[in-house]
């Protein structure tokens, strides 16, 4: 049972990273920025609890950061029409930066946030939010007009164009989405499974966000399942460090880290010709 909640704590940031990257990509949007949105929640959540003292305030500030981040990703791909790869790569490059420098002004160092007290950190609150948010998304994007246009953008936007409504309004709103969603994810890895912000702490995790909703082709409850697994592999290398398996032979701790980044590989080897992506992705939309 412990092992079970373990792997459902692991699981929640992805949950939250992989939700908004569907509505992104499901809109057209190649969404590699869920990083950047990740590390901006866990530094915003992180330092408005710190000055507060209320995690709930940290935790919204967290989603209204990732929001104004992602918009400036949406003004550069939408509007500015740049290549969605390089612009999301940018994007987590220009996080990585930006966090440093935050860091040394506000609190003198470029490591992290003073530790959070633990009357100030959540328990359990993020890992239901996680779930509701799961279960938001499908809602949505299966029984609501909003869920429809947004899969239409992302398959056929001339038909968005032609029924009147703005193609660039509708992958505004679904980047939007993308970027608070997955900064929750990142507010989730300082407010809960850790004591506030440190260097690297996201480590990969959007990147593993975006290979479950490949995975899971696309669709929210698939993209659930593939959050799990990987919250089960981190779950497992966890578990695994108190474990000696070396037999004498001394096994590097290193390569029992590496077990979730090499099950993310493998997986996307073998499924990611499996999986149909929308078939506007990627592909920014012309008004005739």
């Amino acid at each position: 049972m412990e092992f079970l909640f373990s792997v459902i704590r692991m699981a929640s940031p992805l949950l939250f990273a992989s939700m908004g990257g569907l509505f992104s990509e499901r809109a057209g949007v190649i969404n590699i920025a869920l990083e950047a949105f990740m590390l901006i929640g866990a530094f915003t959540g992180a330092v408005v609890t710190l000055l507060t003292g209320s995690p709930y305030l940290g935790f919204a500030a967290a989603a209204g950061a990732g929001a104004l981040f992602a918009l400036l990703f949406a003004a550069c791909v939408i509007h500015g029409r740049a290549n969605q790869v390089v612009a999301g790569t940018a994007m987590n490059l220009l996080a990585l930066g930006f966090i440093p420098f935050a860091l040394k002004y506000l609190y003198d160092t470029s490591g992290g946030t003073p530790a959070i007290p633990m009357a100030a950190r959540f328990q359990t609150f993020p890992l239901w939010m996680a779930a509701l948010a799961s279960i938001g998304t499908w809602l949505i994007l299966n029984k609501t007009p909003f869920g429809l246009w947004v899969s239409i953008a992302g398959e056929r936007p001339e038909a968005v164009d032609a029924a009147g409504l703005s193609v660039r309004k509708v992958r505004y709103s679904a980047v939007l989405l993308s970027g608070a969603l997955s900064a929750l994810g990142g507010a989730t890895l300082s407010l809960c499974l850790s004591s506030g912000y440190s260097r690297n702490m996201v480590a990969g995790r959007g990147f593993m966000a975006l290979a479950a909703l490949i995975l899971g082709k696309w669709r929210p409850a698939y993209a659930v399942a593939g959050c799990l697994f990987f919250g089960l592999m981190e779950a497992l290398q966890i578990r695994l460090q108190s474990v000696d398996l070396s037999g004498g032979v001394g096994i590097p701790p290193q390569f029992i880290v590496v077990i979730p980044y090499l099950a993310t590989i493998l997986v996307l080897a073998g499924f990611i010709g499996h999986s149909r992506a929308p078939k506007a992705l990627g592909v920014p939309f012309d008004k005739a």
